[in-house]
C-alpha cells in the first residue's frame, strides 16, 4: 500500500495506540486528534463531547479512523455516565463526520472507518448472528445504532464509510482481558454466572490487522464484525485461561453478585453474544490467532 495520511481519534486507547504503532511502522503519516491544545504538528484539537473539531487539520488526510469514546466497562452505568458514553461516541462521531463532509472534495478523506461494537446485536443466546442481523434491545444496541447513524454526513458526501463492530479484545494492556489476566495469574479466576454465555473475542493483533484491511481494501463499506470465527462460552474461555496460565480457576461469581456490583452493566457480562465475522471473511481477511488459546498466548 502506498504511504498515506490518516487521522486517528482515540489514538491513546488500547486499540488506537496499537493501530498507530502499526501504521507508523509501515511509514504512514498519522494525525492524532487530541482534547487539549496541540503540542506537535501531527496533532489536531477536538472535543467529542461538545461536538467540535478543527476541520482544517483533517484537510489532506486520506482516511479517518474514529475509535474514541468513554469506556463502556470503566464505571457503573449511572444515568450520568450513560449520558457521557453516548455523548463521547455519538457526538464525537457526528462532529468528525460533519467536519469531513464540509471539506472541499479535493482535500476530503476518501474513507471513514468508525468504531462500533458487537453490543449492536444485544442478547443472542445460543443463536449465531452476523452482519445481516438486526439490532437488539437495550442501552448498548440503541447506542450502537445512534453511533453508526452519526456517520451519515460523511457517507452522504461520498466518503466510503465502514463500521468496525468489535468484540472483546484479548490484550494485556486494557479492556476486559486487561482485568482478567491479573485475576487468573493470582489463581482467582473463574467463570461468571453459569458460564454458558458466549463471548465473541478477537486478538489485538487481529483487531489491528482487520482495521487496516478495512482501510486499505477499496469497495468495502458498511458493518463488519471484528470477532474471531469461533466464539466460545465463558466456561470454555475460563478453562483456556487456566490452561495457558497454569493456574486453577475454581471460583465462580454468581449472577446476583454481579448484578449487585455492576448494576445494569452486569447484563453485558452475563449476556450471550455469539457473533460471526461473515463479511470480514468473505472480503478475504484471514485471522492470525483464531483460536482462544492462540489469542491468549499472543497477548502474553
Amino acid at each position: 500500500m502506498e504511504r498515506i495520511r490518516i487521522a486517528v481519534a482515540g489514538a491513546s486507547g488500547l486499540i488506537g495506540a496499537a493501530l498507530v504503532r502499526s501504521l507508523t511502522a509501515d511509514g504512514h503519516e498519522v494525525v492524532r486528534l487530541v482534547r487539549g491544545a496541540p503540542r506537535a504538528a501531527d496533532e489536531v484539537r477536538w472535543d467529542p463531547e461538545r461536538g467540535s473539531v478543527d476541520a482544517a487539520g483533517l484537510a489532506g488526510c486520506d482516511a479517518v479512523v474514529n475509535l474514541a469514546g468513554a469506556g463502556v466497562g470503566d464505571r457503573r452505568w449511572t444515568p450520568e455516565y450513560k449520558a457521557r458514553i453516548r455523548a463521547s461516541r455519538v457526538g464525537g462521531t457526528a462532529a468528525l463526520a460533519g467536519a469531513v463532509a464540509g471539506l472541499d472534495p479535493d482535500v476530503r478523506p476518501r474513507v471513514f472507518v468508525n468504531g462500533s461494537a458487537i453490543g449492536y446485536y444485544g442478547e443472542t443466546g445460543d443463536r449465531a448472528v452476523d452482519e445481516s442481523a438486526p439490532a437488539g434491545e437495550g442501552f448498548l444496541p440503541a447506542l450502537c445504532v445512534e453511533w453508526e447513524a452519526a456517520v451519515a454526513p460523511a457517507r452522504e458526501a461520498g466518503v466510503r464509510t465502514v463500521f468496525a463492530r468489535t468484540g472483546l479484545v484479548v490484550a494485556r494492556g486494557g479492556g476486559a482481558w486487561g482485568r482478567l489476566f491479573p485475576l487468573f495469574r493470582a489463581g482467582l479466576g473463574g467463570r461468571m454466572g453459569d458460564g454458558g454465555q458466549y463471548w465473541s473475542y478477537i486478538a489485538l493483533h487481529d483487531e489491528v490487522a482487520a482495521l487496516r484491511h478495512l482501510l486499505e481494501t477499496e469497495g468495502l463499506s458498511g458493518p463488519f464484525n471484528l470477532t474471531a470465527p469461533h466464539p466460545r462460552t465463558n466456561r470454555e474461555i475460563t478453562e483456556a485461561m487456566a490452561r495457558v496460565l497454569r493456574r486453577p480457576a475454581i471460583f465462580t461469581v454468581p449472577a446476583p453478585v454481579l448484578r449487585t456490583v455492576l448494576g445494569e452493566m452486569a447484563g453485558d457480562v452475563l449476556g450471550s453474544a455469539r457473533v460471526l465475522p461473515t463479511r470480514l471473511l468473505e472480503s478475504g481477511f484471514r485471522f492470525a490467532f483464531p483460536d482462544i488459546e492462540e489469542a491468549i498466548r499472543a497477548a502474553l
